[in-house]
Order: C-alpha cells, then structure tokens, then sequence
C-alpha cells in the first residue's frame, strides 16, 4: 500500500487551486486543439539571435559574475537598464523609487502578496481580474471587493461607492490592484480621467495602487494615457512589469518599481523565497534594453498582433449571435466576450473541444463570483487562419448549445 501523502500536505497548500487556463494549456498540448485559450505570445517573434549573442557576450565577458548568485535586490546593471528603458516609455523613475529584478512578473505579484497581504485584509480588484494576481493574494487569505470594468477599464465611479461602503463598515482595505493598459483579461485600456479620479481615491482612503503593466510597451493603436505610475506624486503606486511579453517568457525577468522603503521590504520577503533572479539573464536582459535590441522588435510586434487582433474582431462580427459584444484592445494579447445571457460558457467550452478549439470561460476570472456569459479569446499565438478558424468552431458550438439556433 502507498503512502497517502495527503495527511502531510499543509492546509495552506492544499487549498491551492489548479490554474485552469494552466490545465486547458495541457489539454490542447495533447490534442489537435485550436487554443485561443492562453496567454502565450507568438513564438516566431522571439529575438533568438539577439538573445543568443547576447548570452554568448555576457558569458565571455561576464563570466564569473553572470554565473555567480547576485544580490537579492537585483544586480546594478540590470536595475539601471530598467530604469532606463521606463523612463524612455514615459513611466517617471522618482528619485524615492528603486527596482527589484523578479522571476517574471508573476513573482512581482507573489512578493506583493506575501509582504503586504495579513489574513482578512481587503483587496480591491476588476471584475474580471487577472487570474495570476487572485490566486496570489488568495494565498494569503485577501478578501476581495470587486469593481465592474466596461470597455474604458475600472469604472473608478463604482471604486468609490464600494470604498465608501467598506469605510463605513469598517472593512480594512489595504490596496488596489488594477491592469489599466490593455488589461488582461478584458482588452480594455483606461484613460486618464479615470487613472487620476482612481489615484485621488487611494489618497482619500490611504490606500496602495499595484499598477500591473506588462502590455503597454506594444500598443498597436493611438490612444493618450499616462501610466499610474507617472501621474503618482506621493509614492502610492508599486508597478509591475517582464520582458515576457516584449522578449521572450522563457527568459523569467521581470520587476518592480516602486518607493525604496517598500523595495527593502520585498528584498527581505524574496530571501526566504528564491534567493534573486537568475544572474545571468538579468545580464542578457540588461545588455538587450540597453542596446536597444528589444525596441528594434516592437514595430514588428505591433503588426503581427494588430493583424491578429483584426482577424480576431471580424471572426467575432460574422460569428457570435445577436446579443454578444466584445472589446477592441489597442494591444495587449486578449479579446474579452460578453455572451448572450442564456448562454453558460462552461457548457459552451464543453461543445466547442468537441469541436476542436478552446477559450477561457470567463467566470475564472470573477473573484467573487460572476461572468458565466462571458469568455476570454486570445489573439497571440494562433495563426490568422486559426484564429477565423476556431472562432467560427465556437460559433457552431454556440448553435449546438441552443439546439441549432445562432
């Protein structure tokens, strides 16, 4: 007989729950599945070249402090780079701020949870929100307050009725946490009367802002907005970001910037974790922001992806029933989809891997409840053909859900 290692998981672990989109990657990895299910970003644009020249230029140059552990803030030549490169993209460097290097940005939000986050402390968030960032605040026991989002963002109206409310409940709300540039998952982007009305509310309610950003840097349409991170004057916003989107995931960079004295804190925090990030792709990651190899891709990244975006909304236009609507994101990887009411989009999920195609169902990324009409579609990794392909799959599942009604 084994050994029923359940009895030694602690609660804490076992009240882990699976990433669904984590499961539906593996699912289409073992069928011929169109997947416009997850987040990855089209492997053709990927600078391999940059990236290998780079490592070969750090390994021979840098070799023994590439290759050696490094501090856990980050080494300087990558936390200047950074600076650099946000500065260049319009996202103000204060001289109170400073940046840790994290293992992606997923890491950035773990640490963000694990130093800021006590048991029973409220965190305000969209609904929908950023699965990644629920689960991590899920595992320290943050309650949630949601706020509707609509095609402009947070409806930062509703975020003062709902702080308003917990103020006179008494509720301890700690931060905020929003994607306001091409947000993932709902492709809406906020513009700057809402940034500036949500930033003057997290000073009303002392409140901290998490300003999760890893798509802004390849927009592919105009729209005028300033990061939170700029527009803050008095050190509120810690903000997020990786090279996973603008690079390549495997190379697991990403940081945070934010206020010294808050940086210190999620050094300490990281120590019992990981130790730092790898060394020496914070090298390689530095060498590419300063060289300017990385920007030199966005033109390229910003067609490829308006294509597929494009490709993308007239699908949905010919194919989604009467009743739909969706975003029409300015960049970022996502199309976010509000189904006819009576359509479940669980069920619907069901019918469409019948039919060969997978998406999100949208009620995963609701932390209190709520979107069973409503789905995530990605645009990034599926060819154009796919992507007509598989959005039309889901229009027939959508027929067979209804009895062959569209």
């Amino acid at each position: 007989m084994g050994i029923d290692y359940s009895r030694f998981i602690s609660s804490k672990a076992a009240s882990i729950r699976a990433s669904e989109i984590r499961e539906l990657l593996k699912l289409t990895q073992k069928r011929r599945i169109i997947s416009l299910a997850g987040g990855l970003p089209d492997p053709r644009l990927f600078p391999r070249e940059e990236i290998a020249e780079a490592a070969r230029q750090v390994a021979l140059e840098l070799g023994e402090k590439a290759l050696q552990y490094s501090p856990s803030r980050g080494v300087p030549e990558f936390i200047d780079a950074v600076k650099r490169f946000l500065q260049r993209h319009g996202v103000a460097v204060r001289g109170w701020d400073d940046v840790i290097a994290t293992v992606g940005s997923q890491e950035a939000l773990y640490l963000v949870a694990k130093t800021l986050i006590d048991p029973g402390d409220y965190v305000v968030v969209e609904a929908p929100s950023y699965l990644g960032a629920l689960n991590a605040f899920r595992h320290y026991d943050a309650r949630f307050l949601t706020v509707p989002l609509d095609e402009n963002g947070m409806v930062t109206d509703e975020l003062e009725r709902v702080l308003r409310r917990a103020r006179a409940e008494g509720l301890r709300v700690k931060l905020v946490y929003t994607v306001p540039t091409c947000h993932n998952p709902a492709g809406s982007t906020m513009p700057d009367d809402r940034r500036k009305h949500l930033l003057e509310l997290a000073e009303e309610y002392d409140l901290l802002v998490v300003e999760d950003d890893p798509y802004s840097f390849i927009t592919f349409e105009e729209m005028r907005y300033t990061p939170l991170k700029t527009l803050d004057r008095s050190g509120r916003v810690i903000y997020t970001s990786t090279v996973s989107k603008i690079m390549a995931p495997g190379l697991r960079i990403g940081w945070i910037l934010a206020h010294d004295e808050l940086i210190s804190r999620f050094e300490l925090v990281r120590q019992a974790v990981d130790l730092h990030a790898p060394t020496l792709n914070q090298y390689v990651v530095a060498r590419l922001l300063d060289s300017g190899a990385v920007e030199r891709r966005f033109d390229a990244l910003r067609s490829v992806y308006r294509e597929k975006r494009d490709a993308m909304l007239e699908a949905l236009e010919e194919h989604m029933p009467e009743g739909s609507r969706w975003t029409r994101p300015i960049g970022g990887l996502f199309v976010w989809v509000w189904l006819p009411e009576d359509i479940n989009a669980r069920k619907l999920l069901e019918r469409a891997i019948e039919r060969g195609v997978a998406f999100v169902p949208g009620d995963a990324f609701y932390a209190t409840g709520g979107g069973h009409n409503t789905m995530r579609l990605n645009f990034s990794y599926p060819s154009v053909d796919e992507i007509r392909e598989g959005v039309r799959r889901i229009g027939e599942a959508i027929a067979d859900l209804r009895g062959g009604r569209r």
